[in-house]
């Protein structure tokens, strides 16, 4: 099959895992990459054996020559970046988060549109091996109709030592991995018309909150909460591991610390082992990211060859975007945020 030839832009700290998956992804490959920071630049294109390297996204633009792009920066240039590659009709892939502002998001996606190019949000989490077990589990129909969710990542890992901007930002846990949570609970609950948030900040080192507790109401009537921390010091450290509970009409599924997947019915009990694959290049306790990483970018590559609207489009990623914008907003004002109304 005829091989797609991809741009990296951004040759950071989690490039370097898309790196990696990129050399594992059957039919596509990166062919230059793009780095304001030369040693930056010089480290990932030596690694990865890239010749062409570029300090500037238009130049590489300009000579072309791969069929899409990999936005992998920060938030604050991401608009400018997905702009630039509809202009180019080149169809690009944009790190979370997608946008500073959800204007900016819905911006990004109408220039996509009109140029006729695929753009998805690199919203790997629900591509998590687990996370896929429990979607099929539910959608066999194990538990009936689900009625009640929780979708839980508490830890007190140090995320800051390899990602010292996340102490910087007024935003942090929402913004930074809530993102990844309510996006998995869209995913296996459905769409949400309104939540209710509350904050805090516990490590006095950091300007945003790193506590999230998140109700949320979904369009099919259930319920769920979404809780995200990084001030939890627990006997046995669970990150990255977002834990799941589903109560439904005919029984319940829970994914708990360890990968165990425990599925509850008129049947019985049956407990799987959904732990995710190590990878050759990956290191626990990242492998369970890394894997998704890999997975999510073979999604890209076989949606775009069939021509097919990707599971985290951009236009769907809104409706995640979406949630983040009224969590924090909720959390502000202290009362329940009608999402519907923020897409409109």
């Amino acid at each position: 099959m005829t091989e797609l030839k991809g741009a990296l832009i951004g040759c950071g700290f989690f490039a370097i895992n898309q790196m990696h998956a990129w050399n594992d992804v059957e039919c596509a490959s990166i062919v230059a990459i793009c780095d304001r920071d030369p040693n930056r630049l010089k480290i990932v294109g030596d690694q990865f054996g890239i010749e062409r390297r570029y300090s500037d996204a238009e130049a590489m633009f300009a000579d072309g020559g791969f069929d899409f792009v990999d936005i992998a920066t920060t938030v604050q240039s991401h608009r400018a970046l997905v702009e630039m590659a509809a202009r180019n009709r080149v169809p690009a892939i944009c790190q979370k988060p997608f946008a500073k502002t959800l204007s900016d998001a819905k911006a990004m996606v109408e220039a996509c549109r009109k140029a006729g190019i695929a753009l998805m949000v690199h919203e790997n989490f629900r591509w998590q091996t687990p996370i896929q077990a429990v979607r099929k589990a539910l959608v066999t129909g194990a538990i009936g109709t689900p009625f009640w969710g929780r979708f839980s990542f508490r830890s007190g890992y140090d995320v800051f030592s390899g990602q010292p901007y996340l102490a910087e930002g007024e935003r942090f846990i929402i913004e930074d991995l809530g993102i990844h949570t309510l996006d998995i609970a869209r995913y296996i609950l459905g769409d949400v018309g309104s939540l209710t948030a509350r904050t805090r900040r516990v490590n006095p080192k950091i300007r945003g909150e790193d506590v999230a507790t998140i109700l949320l109401d979904h369009e099919s009537g259930a319920t769920s909460i979404v809780d995200v921390s990084y001030a939890s010091k627990l006997s046995k450290e669970p990150f990255p591991e977002t834990l799941i509970e589903l109560d439904g009409s005919e029984g319940t599924i829970r994914l708990t610390q360890g990968y165990r997947l425990e599925v509850n019915n008129a049947q019985g009990t049956t407990i799987a082992d959904v732990s995710p694959k190590l990878l050759s290049w990956a290191s626990r306790p990242w492998h369970n990211i890394q894997e998704s990483v890999y997975s999510i970018q073979q999604h890209w590559v076989d949606q775009l060859k069939r021509g097919a609207e990707h599971s985290t489009s951009g236009a769907d990623n809104l409706k995640t975007f979406a949630l983040v914008e009224a969590a924090y907003d909720s959390a502000a004002q202290g009362k329940t945020i009608d999402v519907g109304a923020m897409l409109r």
